[in-house]
């Protein structure tokens, strides 16, 4: 697979956080480009904000994957909790199109609609 940016996954050390063995992460809080972008298009641009469009993504194009993860909340780091290496794999192909680089989450963003999001 091509770069995962501005993701990283990592296996994690037994017994991990809810059980997974490993972590899907970004450093939302060093991204200030995305995170501008965010903020461009009235999003809040934090880790939960993330969270919460990465489930959108996820729950439209592949909704069955959302019971292999668990996502974090909270912080400046945003971290998913994926069941197997298959399933971080599933991850990054489903979102990476719409978050891998600025000019596709400009895209992304430019037809999302602020006020169908908390964060």
């Amino acid at each position: 697979m091509a770069s995962p940016f501005p993701f990283q996954v990592a296996p994690l050390p037994a017994p991990s956080p809810a059980g997974y063995p490993l972590a899907i992460f970004a450093d939302v809080g060093g991204l200030e480009d995305y995170y501008n972008l965010f903020r461009h298009h009235g999003f809040g641009g934090t880790a939960d904000s993330w969270a919460e469009h990465l489930q959108t993504i996820i729950e439209e194009h592949q909704p069955a994957l959302l019971d292999e993860l668990e996502f974090a909340e909270g912080g400046h780091t945003f971290v998913a909790y994926a069941a197997s290496p298959a399933v971080a794999d599933q991850f990054l192909a489903c979102v990476l199109p719409y978050f891998g680089t600025l000019a596709s989450l400009q895209k992304y963003l430019s037809q999302a609609d602020p006020d169908d999001f908390f964060a």
